[in-house]
């Protein structure tokens, strides 16, 4: 069985380097052709460029495993069926069950490789790239704060933009949340807002604070209001985080400080459980793919055209679910879960019916 076990990963290793390696240039190769604009239209270095390019190889190369996982182990286990070798081994008294466990078992360490990846090269590296790009961004006089994305501006206050309008330069939803003695936070929200250079010139809002108790103790309407950060710096060019630029220890941190003072941050709530969810996606598309590797009758053909569909289901499935999650429709850890749950069952029973066929 150690023979057969090595031959069968040998059979797959080909197919999953060159599958990784070939979708992360395909990929860089679309950011390039984005990210050129930045030489020739703004004048950016192209060292610069570089670099940013090579931020973005680990996220790409994360995102291309699980892809990676289907296509070679459909692959590898496919060339083994359509030469009858698999047969042979079933014929020797091994199940076939047994035959794909050294591919399943590749899944899983893949699988925990990404998740080390994602949580501690990952967020670094995108984080490495976005600052690159607001650095740009900033030094072109645009607006450089994103949406949907919590900062530090100051040492105990954090801001929060719901929509940033480009064609005004107008911040909308802004939502600011200074800690104070107390162990809830003074909350600012207004509907609209203008930064200009260390100032924030916040419009048609409401400031609430709360008791010990987190209940509302005070509450005014202001109709403009001026908030003065330290550093203009500060608010560019290092605070600004998505949750693409957070391990789940740092997204859990935003998420709880946030619940705190009643906030719904709904959206972090599903991602931080996405970020375990999706580095499976490599071991669910490996017990997914062994036994449905049997069913291959078009050789090579047949593994291209079930990866590209499996994989186009899998991530519509996880974005639906997402906004499902995201609007309350489903609980947020079943909304992360769902599509490795129903891969996972397909898999799974074709798994068990393997022998049978």
């Amino acid at each position: 069985m150690r023979i057969l076990d090595r031959y069968t990963l040998l059979e797959f290793a080909g197919p999953f380097a060159f599958c990784v390696l070939g979708f992360t240039v395909i990929l860089l190769s679309g950011l390039l052709f984005e990210l050129t604009d930045l030489i020739f239209v703004k004048n950016v270095a192209a060292t610069t460029v570089g670099r940013m390019l090579l931020y973005k190889i680990p996220g790409m190369m994360v995102l291309t495993l699980p892809i990676a996982m289907l296509f070679s182990t459909l692959l590898a286990l496919g060339r083994l069926s359509q030469d009858s070798e698999l047969k042979i081994m079933r014929s020797s008294g091994i199940a076939y069950r047994r035959i794909m466990i050294p591919v399943i078992v590749a899944g899983l360490l893949v699988s925990g490789l990404t998740y080390v990846a994602n949580e501690r090269v990952v967020p670094w590296s995108n984080h490495e790239f976005q600052n690159t790009l607001r650095i740009i961004i900033f030094q072109d006089g645009l607006p450089a704060v994103q949406e949907n994305v919590f900062f530090r501006g100051g040492e105990d206050r954090y801001f929060y933009i719901g929509n940033v309008n480009t064609k005004t330069n107008k911040l909308e939803h802004v939502m600011v949340y200074e800690l104070t003695k107390s162990p809830f936070p003074r909350i600012i929200t207004a509907k609209t807002g203008v930064y200009q250079d260390n100032n924030w010139f916040l419009t048609n809002g409401i400031l609430q604070e709360l008791d010990e108790q987190g209940f509302v103790n005070q509450e005014a309407s202001f109709a403009e209001m001026t908030i003065i950060t330290e550093d203009q710096a500060e608010v560019f060019l290092g605070n600004q985080k998505t949750t693409d630029e957070m391990n789940r220890e740092e997204l859990r941190a935003h998420i709880e400080r946030f619940q705190r003072g009643g906030l719904r941050v709904r959206s972090f709530v599903v991602d931080y459980h996405l970020k375990l969810a999706l580095p499976l996606a490599s071991f669910i598309f490996g017990l997914f793919g062994a036994p449905l590797s049997l069913y291959s009758k078009g050789g090579k053909s047949f593994g291209i055209a079930v990866s590209l569909v499996a994989t186009f289901i899998y991530y519509v499935l996880t974005s639906v679910s997402r906004s499902l999650g995201v609007n309350g429709v489903l609980p947020p850890v079943l909304a992360a879960w769902l599509t490795n749950g129903v891969f996972a069952l397909i898999g799974g029973f074709m798994l068990v019916r393997s022998d049978k066929l």
